[in-house]
């Protein structure tokens, strides 16, 4: 019995991705299907990380196929496909890095730099190529998060190459200088390092670089905004009011330069008690989640208030590496994939297809 393909489509059609609610047939995801009498073969492309959701996808879309008269055997592949997407006009981009993702706060203390490395794993843990740009000059914390000590290596004497661990590049001014020094820096200056450590780090194959902003809005932050050509930002902030109120100058801050935010995440929303399971909102409660409503920004999820976390990120062993089955680092791994879903759902960049154009004047 030959087998109708547009029945087999059909068929597929049924399984929807859990992250869009979009099938796979009529996204276009679905890719080169074969049917060589009984047998079916296609491809599922993704334009995000999810490989921890590939063996379900992959059992249901088999599955689904099997349902259709004829089919007897059904080879299905499932991979990952991240893209370019636009940034800020006139903003240079970056060889090796697809997509730049600030991570920022209008204020200190709220956990950003936390929230920055465990989505940074998350999205290595689900099969992206991840980088990070600890741009807290003043401050660098990226370091001990990540637990790397050492200097950069530079083979031309130009460039430097990023310090890996954990199966994510960094570059930090931590990497720079003594642990106990002070960088006693004017704002030009240290905007000028952080244009060096992002334009003069070789990248590997980056699909996502997410830049550790330093805290506030002044005058590096503006910097940064324009001259680094971000996919978009994510706001991190606590429920607190005083938090509140800052966090709403940083998505100022990005909307006047030109730069989507991906969403809000809401940190240190509730804390439990270990010992007998009280909740107390100590920070205030869902003020993260009456702003993104307020702004109809995403609000991407909300991180307890944890000791466990605490310690994790400052023994250099974060969160989602350290229990990565955990159910904190699952709350990272959801927000984490949402931010990459929203990226790829965002126009395209085509400006790597474009050939250099060179005018010559004839003599």
């Amino acid at each position: 019995m030959a087998i109708e393909t547009q029945a087999l489509l059909q068929a597929l059609q049924a399984v929807t991705d859990p992250n869009t609610g979009n099938d796979f047939v009529s996204s276009k995801a679905l890719k080169n299907l074969q049917v060589q009498g009984g047998d079916v073969s296609f491809e599922v492309e993704f334009g995000y990380p999810c490989q921890s959701q590939h063996p379900a996808l992959r059992k249901a879309l088999i599955a689904a196929a099997l349902t259709v008269a004829g089919v007897q055997n059904v080879s299905a592949h499932l991979c990952t496909r991240v893209l370019a997407h636009t940034v800020q006009r006139g903003v240079q981009l970056l060889p090796q890095v697809k997509n730049i993702i600030a991570v920022a706060s209008g204020k200190g203390g709220v956990g950003k730099s936390t929230t920055t490395v465990n989505l940074a794993l998350a999205l290595a843990a689900e099969g992206a190529r991840v980088g990070i740009l600890d741009a807290d000059i003043y401050g660098p914390s990226q370091p001990m998060m990540m637990g790397i000590d050492g200097r950069p290596e530079s083979t031309d004497g130009k460039t430097m190459e990023p310090l890996e661990n954990h199966g994510v590049q960094v570059i930090s001014m931590g990497f720079l200088v003594d642990k106990d020094e002070a960088m006693i820096w004017r704002g030009p200056m240290a905007t000028q390092a952080l244009e060096q450590l992002l334009r003069q780090t070789n990248w590997q194959g980056l699909d996502y670089l997410l830049v550790d902003m330093p805290p506030g809005t002044g005058d590096i932050q503006l910097t940064l905004a324009q001259r680094v050509p971000m996919t978009g930002a994510v706001i991190v902030t606590t429920p607190q009011d005083i938090a509140l109120l800052d966090a709403r100058k940083g998505i100022k801050m990005f909307e006047k330069v030109g730069v989507p935010i991906l969403g809000i995440v809401e940190n240190m929303a509730v804390y439990c008690c270990p010992n007998c399971g009280h909740t107390e909102h100590i920070f205030g409660s869902e003020g993260g989640k009456r702003m993104a409503a307020e702004y109809g920004i995403d609000y991407l999820g909300a991180l307890p208030l944890s000791l466990q976390i605490r310690q994790q990120a400052d023994s250099g062993c974060p969160t989602v590496v350290a229990d990565p089955a955990g159910e904190i680092a699952a709350i990272y791994k959801a927000v984490a994939r949402q931010v990459a879903v929203t990226v790829a759902g965002k126009a395209k960049d085509f400006s790597s297809r474009f050939p250099s154009i060179k005018i010559s004047q004839d003599t």
